[in-house]
């Protein structure tokens, strides 16, 4: 089967490789689509992320078709329509034509979307939903949420919203940007841009000069240091980057405040496999029921180099323009 191969010198190339065949507990799945994220290309470039590479296909989310399924499946049928995360679980990836992965990892797909729409929820939303689940926000508590218009902050703060928490602030750095987060819900004065000067003020001003209570910080760097000087004594902050400074983490020391790890990837180490499956069925409830909407998606191209190349180029230059980025298999 067609797919895009990572070489030993960890350099990508179009191949091909045999098509894989369900274990008793798998079905394989037919690709129709899968989505990008900032780990592909930071696991070619970075060396904490290159330790998790496990497998020489790349990518961690998809949707597709059910075409075989191993003697002890037992929740799926062959035809079913599907969605999943995969890139945790010792599975290839997803830069190929099929797949076979675990049913535990599995949920069928919105029925009310696309497969491109589907594809572009699994790691943004498992995400999403891990913050906002162990946060457990009271009703009053301020939230700040940097980097709020890539995929796991907008969709944050429409699972926020869709629970009638309000007390939002969020960071931009586009006019374009602004009006994506107005049209999710949020009052112009809930966004700041973060090129403007005085940041620190404007984001205070937005939260009547308090300080916040929680800190989702979604950029890292400059801005785990901007998160951290916001927020108050024994406050949260919530790392999803791991991209925090020495500055931040003396500050966040200093005050006392909680850190947070976000990392779906915990769940794979302990082969808690049902976390993923019952995840991915909550964030269908949503969808199916209108209660939250799919991630904006931009389609890249179809199954190729190129296509993979191009699409880890926007990522890294920050040019996705609050869409998920996906790649069809057709």
């Amino acid at each position: 089967m067609k797919a895009v191969i990572l070489n030993k010198n960890f350099q990508l190339e179009n191949g091909f490789t045999k098509k894989p065949q369900p274990k008793r507990n798998e079905v394989l799945i037919q690709i129709k689509a899968s989505g990008f994220n900032p780990i592909d290309y930071q696991m070619l470039e970075n060396e904490l992320e290159r330790k998790l590479i496990n497998s020489p296909i790349l990518g961690r989310e998809l949707s597709g078709i059910i075409v075989d399924k191993g003697n002890d499946v037992t929740q799926f049928h062959i035809g079913d329509e599907v969605f999943c995360g995969s890139g945790s679980m010792g599975s290839n990836g997803t830069y190929t034509e099929f797949i076979a992965v675990p049913e535990t990892i599995v949920a069928l797909k919105p029925r009310n979307i696309s497969f491109e729409q589907a594809a572009a929820i699994p790691s943004v939303g498992m995400t999403a939903l891990q913050i906002f689940n162990r946060l457990e926000l009271k009703q009053n508590d301020s939230v700040l949420i940097t980097g709020a218009t890539g995929g796991v902050g907008s969709f944050l703060i429409k699972l926020l919203l869709a629970n009638d928490f309000t007390n939002i602030t969020a960071t931009v750095g586009t006019e374009e940007n602004r009006n994506l987060l107005l049209k999710i819900g949020l009052k112009g004065h809930q966004i700041i841009n973060y090129k403007n000067e005085n940041l620190v003020e404007n984001i205070l001003s937005a939260n009547n000069s308090q300080f916040f209570d929680l800190g989702v910080d979604l950029v890292g760097n400059y801005m785990s240091e901007i998160t951290a000087e916001v927020l108050k004594i024994n406050g949260i902050y919530v790392d999803v980057t791991a991209l925090t400074t020495q500055e931040s983490r003396e500050a966040l020391f200093n005050k006392g405040n909680l850190i947070m790890n976000i990392s779906n990837y915990a769940h794979g180490m302990t082969k808690n496999y049902p976390y993923y499956k019952d995840s991915l069925n909550e964030i269908s409830r949503l969808i199916e029921n209108q209660i939250i909407t799919p991630p904006h998606y931009k389609i890249v191209g179809s199954l190729s180099l190129e296509t993979v190349l191009k699409a880890h180029s926007i990522l890294k230059n920050n040019q996705t323009q609050g869409n998920k980025l996906i790649m069809t298999h057709e």
